[in-house]
Order: C-alpha cells, then structure tokens, then sequence
C-alpha cells in the first residue's frame, strides 16, 4: 500500500552549497573549487548565503521551515559557527516544524571527524558520510583523501554525536566484484548506518574519469556484471532490514528516511543559497525555478547588487506537474494521478494504461508509483509518459 503523503503546503526548506572540497574527485562534476588559501573568500560567501536566505525570505513571506540540508562541496569543511550563523538566520525568518531535520554532508578524513561536536552543537542533526568504500585501493582509485580506517573512525565518532547517520557508497567501480560490494555494504551495518545511500559509478564526459574513459583507459564493469551489483545491493539492504523509499536511498525506517530530500521530492517549495545552488519557490508570480550564479565571485558580487540569480524562471503548470512525474515516481509513495491526469495521461488507456498492465508501475489510493520491476527501467517509463 501506498502510505498517506504529507502536505508541503505553508512550508519552506533550505538548501546551502558549500563549494569548497579539499581535492577534486575524478568522477565528480558538480560545482566544486580546491579549498585552499580562500579564508576572506569563504567570510565573504557566508555572508552572501546569509543575505541570500535574508532576501529570498522576503520575497516568499511567512513559512514554516522543514529542513534544512548543507551539500557540496564538502560542508564539513564549514567553520561550525558559519554553519551556526546560517541556521540561525534561517530560524530567525522562519518558524521550524517540530523536531527539524539539519543535515550535513561530510567526508571522513580524521581532521573532519574532529570537528563532528562542534557541529553538532551548531544544530546539525543529522551527518551523511560521504564514505563512497571501504577498500583502499577503490578509494584511491576514486581519488579519496581517507583511508578505510579512518572511514570506520570517523563513522564510529559520529555515531556517539548525532541522532541520524547516512552514508554514501560507489559501487559498480572497475574489477569490483558481487562478493566485495556485499563486504563493504555489511560493513556499513556493523558500524551502525541507519540510512544507505548506494550510487552506480557514473562516467559524466566533463570529468577526470570522463576523459580517461574517452582514452580507453577506464573500463567500466560490463552489463551483466552491473545487473548483478544492482540486483545485490537491493537483497543486501532488503535483507538486513532497509526499505529502498527512493531508487537510490535506503532506510531501516520511516524515521531514518531523509526529511529533507523527501520534501524535495514531494514537489515542496525550498530556497537555494550559495554558488550554483538550484530553488523551487511559490510566489505571486507563480512557481519559480532558480539557479543561483555558478562562480564564487558572480556569486558574492551579485548579492552586493541584489540580483544571486543567474536563472529565475517561472514554471509553467505543465512544467510543474511533469517535475513532479520525474521525482515522485523514483519514492515509494509515487506520484498522485491527478497530476499524471492533467498531463493527459489516464490509468484506462494510452502509455500509463499500458505500464500498469505489463506491472512496470502501479496503482492504489489515487496514487501511482514504480514497482520493483519498473525501478531499474524508470527511465525508459519516464521516455514513455513525458515524451
């Protein structure tokens, strides 16, 4: 059964971006710069972020704040009383629900897990470990600055500091095989994990491992080999107790679902602060989709003119509804289908007719969600229902 979805309406969340990385990882394409000799620049950016949030506030009005998430980057790198100042802030223009979740994204460097209480003591509740393995030669290979050692340090640390803990893995690396994938995911039990967060290795052509794989020198395992790690982890997690609630996100329960990225995926409003962050925000206009400036340096000087955005559009309803397909067909509680309805698709015939019937989705409660078997083929579905 579908569960009863909660309503978005009245509420905000808050997405900061803390673009600053140690080392840049060979397979990562996001908005990320080496983090060194930067302290003015990063004082600079934190007041920006603080302006950003001040001024995005403004334009939305009255909200109650349901999250609050600092990705990256690495935002453990975040001077805790920066990260307390933005928390602050952001309480201080919005009223937070009860009990609100403040997730940090954290890698697991030694030096990292050092400053885990000071965090925690600025208001983060919740730390998600950007692990990725436990062997160390996959994490050289992924371009890691922890070892496996100091991954199981660092997860011990936390799970005496924080209330929930999530860590991310990569698997489906070169020469990985079934039973190492099933060694590094147990190990994840053993330390404690609550939520897992298993990611396929993606090769994007604008990355370190893109071009080596456009030189032939990174081969990536073979189909059947990578049917098998999916198939794998599903089993794995299934049979320690996880439920997959999203196509790549796995929890022991309700409680340890991300609070956070489940609003997101409910299609709820939530502001983007910092360099290059993405926003979703009702207003008088309408929905709006903005991308604030990508460069640290636009980014600050734009604030100082009043203008973060590089992107403030507004979303047509069709634009809305179809986001809506594409995020909540990946979560267990699916999408509602009035909002497949109003894009001219109908449970009795046509694409969506056709995909109920061979038992790729399915449908309960007015609602319509991927099943086991439409999950490794969502994409194809979603060709199927938008295009």
């Amino acid at each position: 059964m579908i569960e009863a979805v909660p309503d978005t309406d009245g509420l905000v969340a808050l997405y900061v971006h803390w673009p600053y990385c140690a080392r840049i990882c060979p397979y990562c394409d996001f908005n990320v710069v080496r983090d060194r000799g930067r302290v003015e620049e990063q004082a600079r950016l934190v007041d920006a972020i603080v302006r950003d949030i001040e001024a995005q506030a403004e334009r939305i009005g009255p909200r109650k704040l349901a999250s609050v998430f600092f990705g990256g980057g690495t935002p453990s790198l975040m001077a805790p009383e920066a990260v307390a100042r933005v928390l602050e802030t952001a309480c201080g223009l919005f009223a937070p629900v009860a009990k609100m979740e403040v997730s940090l994204e954290a890698n697991p460097t030694d030096a990292e897990a050092d400053r885990y209480a000071a965090l925690a003591d600025a208001g983060v509740t919740r730390l998600s470990m950007g692990i990725q393995s436990f062997d160390d030669a996959a994490l050289r290979f992924l371009g890691r600055d922890h070892s496996a050692g100091s991954a199981r340090r660092a997860a011990q640390s936390a799970a005496r500091i924080f209330p929930r803990l999530s860590i991310d893995l990569i698997y489906a690396r070169p020469d990985q095989s079934v039973a190492d994938w099933k060694a590094e995911l147990n190990t994840a039990f053993d330390l404690g994990f609550e939520h897992v967060s298993p990611y396929q290795l993606t090769i994007e052509s604008t990355t370190a491992f893109g071009r080596a794989f456009a030189r032939g020198q990174l081969v990536p395992p073979d189909e059947d080999l990578a049917i098998a790690l999916y198939e794998t982890t599903q089993e794995v997690l299934e049979g320690a107790g996880f439920e997959a609630y999203e196509v790549s996100n796995h929890a022991r329960s309700v409680a340890a679902r991300s609070s956070h990225n489940l609003h997101v995926w409910r299609g709820g409003d939530y502001i983007g602060a910092g360099p290059g962050a993405h926003g979703r925000l009702t207003t008088v206009e309408g929905r709006m989709a903005t991308v604030a400036q990508r460069r640290i340096a636009d980014y600050i000087e734009g604030l100082a003119q009043g203008r973060p955005w590089a992107e403030h559009v507004a979303m047509t309803p069709q634009d809305a509804d179809e986001e809506r397909v594409l995020l909540g067909l990946r979560t267990v509680e699916g999408v509602a289908l009035s909002v497949l309805e109003r894009l001219g698709l109908s449970a009795l015939n046509g694409p969506l007719a056709d995909m109920l019937s061979e038992g790729f989705l399915q449908q309960d409660h007015g609602r319509i969600r991927a099943s086991r078997e439409g999950r490794p083929v969502l994409d194809s579905i979603l060709k199927r229902l938008l295009i």
